[in-house]
């Protein structure tokens, strides 16, 4: 059973999509049922709408989600309410989304059912202590698109990376856009203490000198970088950004000089074209993180949304020569 044994060491996964209909819910439902076959007690909900039967966007058909006895789940009133499996309810929270309260349930009899979950990291932190306090192994988070906060190492320990045909048609290109995203997912930690000590820091650009003191440089935000009467440099080539660095921020930097060092919080606060980055690079600067996200393992959906099919084999191949890590197609890992 590829990469379940691994999932297995952590408390709570998440599985993000490059795009739209790259294999999430086919991902979701082979972790479940290979979960389900050694009997671990797992918790799932999503931070968007999965498990539905018909893609909104292409009207194509989509795989549904089937949960086993024993399972727990949270999913909003509405999605509960036309649920397939029998469930026990077991909580009801008091905050309101727009398709209802969401609801915490145990499957009782296994059957299909929608997953809607929370709207921010935040509630969805809480729903994975729910979880944990209802004594479930192993948490899951469905993505949805351009939802890559929920894959954050401080919300989930681990996650998984579906990528495939939605992405691009021509595997040279689908290898690069994966490339660029797992390239940053591998980003080096700083390390003890300053990982600890940026760690506090909620907002702002700020210098972190030769001696590992940090300097509050007053830049709230990048787009007030250029309006700033002071070098950035003055302390030395080492930055951290509170928030999002977007190309806007490495163009700057790269204008400034070489040999600088930026800390993002992880790699879901980075924003930057595959263009940018390397001319950032090329000048011989770094980019890290304070926490790096544990990658468990990257899937591929060889079909299109338009029917265009990849050849899986040739494809998992070649995406794991390009990123020299094991890429799986899940629906021909048992053939």
């Amino acid at each position: 059973m590829p990469f379940i044994p691994e999932i297995l060491r952590h408390r709570s996964l998440s599985i993000v999509g490059l795009e739209k209909n790259t294999g999430k819910t086919v991902c979701l439902n082979y972790i479940l049922n290979r979960l389900n076959q050694i009997g671990t007690h797992v918790g799932v909900t999503s931070i968007g709408v999965d498990g539905e039967q018909v893609d909104a966007v292409f009207a194509t058909a989509k795989p549904e989600i089937t949960l086993f006895r024993g399972t727990h789940f949270i999913t909003s009133e509405k999605h509960y309410l036309i649920r397939q499996a029998v469930s026990k309810l077991v909580a009801v929270d008091s905050q309101r989304t727009s398709l209802g309260p969401l609801v915490t349930a145990e499957v009782l009899i296994q059957g299909k059912v929608l997953l809607s979950g929370a709207a921010t990291t935040a509630v969805l932190k809480r729903q994975i202590q729910t979880f944990d306090r209802l004594g479930v192994d192993l948490s899951i988070v469905d993505g949805a698109l351009s939802r890559l906060s929920l894959a954050s190492p401080t919300v989930t320990e681990a996650m998984i990376l579906a990528t495939g045909a939605a992405v691009s048609a021509n595997v040279k290109q689908l290898i690069s856009k994966t490339k660029h995203l797992y390239q940053f997912i591998m980003l080096d930690e700083v390390e003890e203490p300053l990982r600890s000590t940026l760690g506090n820091i909620e907002s702002g650009i700020w210098a972190v000198d030769s001696e590992g003191q940090i300097h509050d440089l007053g830049i709230t935000s990048v787009f007030l970088i250029d309006r700033s009467e002071k070098d950035i440099l003055r302390y030395g080539h080492t930055l951290f950004a509170a928030g999002a660095i977007s190309d806007r921020l490495l163009k700057i930097l790269a204008a400034k000089g070489k040999d600088i060092t930026l800390i993002a919080r992880d790699f879901t606060k980075i924003f930057v074209t595959p263009e940018v980055y390397t001319e950032y690079t090329r000048r011989g600067n770094r980019l890290m993180v304070l926490q790096r996200s544990k990658l468990i393992a990257i899937t591929l959906n060889p079909t299109s949304p338009q029917g265009f099919l990849l050849d899986s084999r040739s494809t998992c191949d070649a995406l794991s020569d390009a990123l020299q890590t094991p890429v799986y197609d899940v629906k021909k890992i048992d053939q």
